[in-house]
């Protein structure tokens, strides 16, 4: 994945058609769970209406996070996405927060697609690599062939993902295709053809009110359409107008939907006769084995016999590989991104000779490789801290969004983003809280995964506190915060749900017991017995809250020792770099004294050609680096000064150039000005003169015109030719060519300007 021993730090090399990001974003919303949990977890717990009406409403959710999204993605188009917007928007702080969390859900959504290759081998070739040593672990059965199985694909799509941009575009678009297709003409086979009197009752599960269970689906909409949003990682290599984003991520979100819609009503299609119901069928489905394990199969086999099956098996084919290259690439930027900030090792910001993140690549295939030995249980755990994961991540991105509309004052991204953030506040909460939604949205041992990705997010943030020079993380405190709730609040949940578990347990050994044994109060040894056994019960229930509480006590502790811990770093550091900043001042005012003489333009008091080339050799060693600018090069003239020192004499000539000069300065005034030569001055333009170049030229023009029009004296008139080039890696090898280029669009200028008669002087 190196280009030989040269480390390559160059820019993402643009590749991405349209079509292959709307593939990337509908192959990464939908997995191996579009067939097993629209069955386990919509169908069976809140019937086809409760499943369709409940994906409909967080389809509507989705789509206001939709539109904050490509507002995001055409506002800061960059591989970190919503880590790099909300650093922006935010600060380096809510940065590593959004970094921490998107790095969690994928990571997960990848490690559960590779464990589904496994499944797929067992429903569609037996025991076929069920060979090698076995183990149990969390009650999941784990094979070495299986497991190698799944290190293989992990590899390949590794090798697959470090390839060229455009030939993984064109594998993306054919396997989104070909599930799309393969899932919408089995379903409606199966809608028009199923027998008279097969019924889709019941259309609600019982035990719970038909709005709480829409509800129930669209809480965690988040999980079904996780993914979609990952698209914003590739923005850098998109090779299309930016502004088609918008329909895109559109079109992706409604075909997603009704996708899921089509897997779920061919699901409950067809059952085998041995039931009542197709409810009965799927509650029993984790029992069964082959095509009836996956009722989207059986029913396909029943309306289509082997080419049904086949249908789908390339379906669910390009499902898993759609899904693994979606979040290996998308992973990849990340990491990419934050390597490239310094935020991550900078290794994974090398780039390989197709120009894409190998490095990063090769650390995702290394860290993956041992997943496959954790079995399938402990990954279902993982995939439920998806589902708060995307919600956080979603949240994040309306409030960035939120915060730069404010700025902008945009009234639309303004709404849509408060309305994102605060719908996502309440899905966190529903999740999170037991017993606020008639499910439980996360298992017990979810609540854990959750508390040491914290404890590791606090941990690893301690390194970035020790290791930042410069102070740039100024509010610690909310990472620290946000992460020490986040301990706190999901141990207590934690505790609650142990202890609830606990109780159940203990209810149904005393319902048990009361069966068994006979009520006859008046036998003193029954009696004795009997409150023996409820004492023993009792004190099963006491000391599972006191063990429980104890453990999250200590995990509270732990997060708190290593906050305080940091706070101390955070400290210690600030008083080094506060000693080292004033013994540094007395050095530095004598340095800048210097460097004014050396490096300022005694006429104009702007930077000379030396102030030019050192500002200029220091952008390109960031650019070398592999640090991503915005940069662009304006190149200004005077004209026909050599005229004014002729007639006038070289001091109106020199009045002339400070005009000129005082111009360029108040038009550009956030962007360094250099005098590189008698008549010729540079403008770098970076950040905010950067985004409103094309105004400010436009006001430059007007404004030498109004002077112009009002001056006394030749002198006093400002006529300057300019040319202005931005910064395209594709097109420029350094910074130099990129001034070669502003320099050539400012004589194309001088040449407009010389024809249309806009400096002849009367000299």
């Amino acid at each position: 994945m190196m280009d030989g021993n040269k480390m390559r730090t160059n820019s993402l090399r643009q590749g991405f058609t349209p079509l292959g990001i709307w593939a990337l974003s509908i192959g990464t919303s939908i997995g191996w769970g579009s067939f097993i949990v629209t069955c386990n977890t919509y169908l069976q717990k809140s019937g086809i209406l409760g499943t369709t009406f409940g994906l409909l409403a967080g389809m509507a959710v989705i789509l206001v996070i939709t539109w904050n999204l490509q507002y995001m993605i055409q506002k800061a188009p960059n591989a970190g996405g919503v880590y790099t917007f909300e650093k922006k928007t935010g600060g380096k702080d809510l940065g590593f927060l959004a970094f921490w969390f998107v790095l969690l859900t994928y990571l997960a959504i990848l490690w559960a697609n590779i464990t589904s290759v496994p499944l797929f081998a067992r429903f569609f070739l037996g025991s076929t690599f069920r060979f090698g040593f076995h183990y149990h672990i969390f009650g999941y059965e784990v094979w070495f062939g299986e497991a190698l199985l799944s290190i293989c694909a992990v590899v390949l799509i590794g090798l697959l993902c470090s390839d060229s941009i455009r030939r993984i575009n064109k594998i993306m678009v054919i396997a989104a295709l070909t599930f799309a297709v393969g899932f919408s003409v089995c379903a409606v086979i199966a809608i028009v053809r199923h027998e008279s009197a097969f019924s889709y009752a019941p259309l609600y599960a019982e035990g719970s009110s038909a709005i709480g269970q829409i509800i129930r689906i669209a809480v965690i909409s988040p999980w079904a359409f996780i993914g979609f949003e990952n698209i914003s990682h590739f923005s850098e290599e998109y090779a299309f107008p930016m502004k088609k984003v918008r329909g895109i991520l559109i079109w992706s979100i409604l075909i997603t939907t009704v996708l899921y819609l089509f897997v779920s009503m061919l699901s409950i299609s067809a059952y085998p006769a041995e039931y009542e119901s197709w409810l009965s069928y799927i509650r029993d489905m984790g029992n069964l084995e082959g095509i009836k394990a996956v009722p989207a199969f059986y029913a396909a086999d029943h309306y289509l016999g082997k080419t049904g099956v086949a249908i789908l098996m390339l379906a669910l084919f390009g499902v898993i590989l759609t899904s693994l290259i979606g979040n290996m690439l998308a992973l990849s930027r990340l990491l990419y991104a934050a390597g490239r900030e310094g935020e991550a090792p900078r290794q994974l910001a090398v780039l390989n000779r197709h120009n894409t993140p190998g490095v990063a690549i090769c650390a995702i295939v290394a860290i993956s490789v041992f997943i496959p030995f954790l079995g399938r249980t402990a990954i279902g755990w993982i995939v439920d801290v998806t589902t708060i994961g995307a919600t956080l991540i979603y949240g994040l991105i309306s409030f960035a969004v939120f915060q730069q509309a404010k700025q902008e004052k945009l009234r639309l991204e303004r709404v849509t983003g408060l309305v994102g953030l605060l719908l996502m506040v309440c899905f966190v909460l529903l999740i999170l809280i037991p017993g606020l939604l008639p499910f439980h949205a996360m298992e017990t041992e979810s609540y854990i995964l959750f508390i040491v990705w914290a404890l590791l997010g606090l941990a690893y943030f301690r390194v970035l506190i020790r290791n930042d020079r410069h102070q740039e993380h100024s509010q610690s405190f909310v990472v620290w915060l946000v992460l020490l709730f986040l301990v706190l609040f999901a141990s207590m949940m934690w505790v609650s749900r142990a202890t609830e578990r606990a109780a159940n347990s203990t209810v149904a050994e005393i319902l048990t017991y009361h069966e068994s044994h006979p009520a006859d109060d008046s036998d003193e040894r029954v009696r004795e017995e009997r409150e023996a056994f409820l004492k023993e019960q009792a004190n099963r229930i006491s000391n599972t809250t006191t063990l429980y509480t104890v453990v999250s006590l200590a995990l509270f502790l732990l997060s708190t020792g290593i906050m305080l811990n940091n706070y101390r770093d955070a400290r210690i550091l600030g008083e080094r770099l506060s000693v080292a900043e004033e013994a540094a001042k007395e050095s530095q005012s004598k340095v800048e004294d210097l460097s004014r003489q050396v490096f300022t333009d005694p006429l104009t008091h702007v930077r000379n050609r030396s102030g030019y080339e050192e500002y200029i050799s220091q952008l390109q060693a960031r650019i070398d680096q592999g640090e991503s600018l915005e940069i662009a090069i304006g190149v200004f003239d005077c004209d026909d000064l050599k005229g004014i020192n002729d007639i006038h004499g070289h001091d109106k000539g020199n009045l002339y150039l400070q005009a000129a000069s005082g111009l360029i300065c108040r038009v550009f005034q956030h962007s360094p000005v250099f005098r590189v030569g008698g008549d010729e001055f540079v403008v770098i333009l970076m950040g905010e003169d950067y985004d409103n170049r094309a105004l400010l030229l436009q006001q430059f023009q007007e404004k030498q015109t109004a002077i112009t029009a009002t001056a006394g004296n030749e002198w006093e008139k400002v006529s300057v030719s300019s040319g202005v080039a931005v910064y395209d890696p594709l097109l420029d090898s350094s910074l130099k060519d990129l001034a070669r280029r502003a320099d050539q669009r400012m004589y194309e200028d001088k040449h407009i300007r010389k024809q249309n008669g806009l400096f002849s002087r009367s000299v």
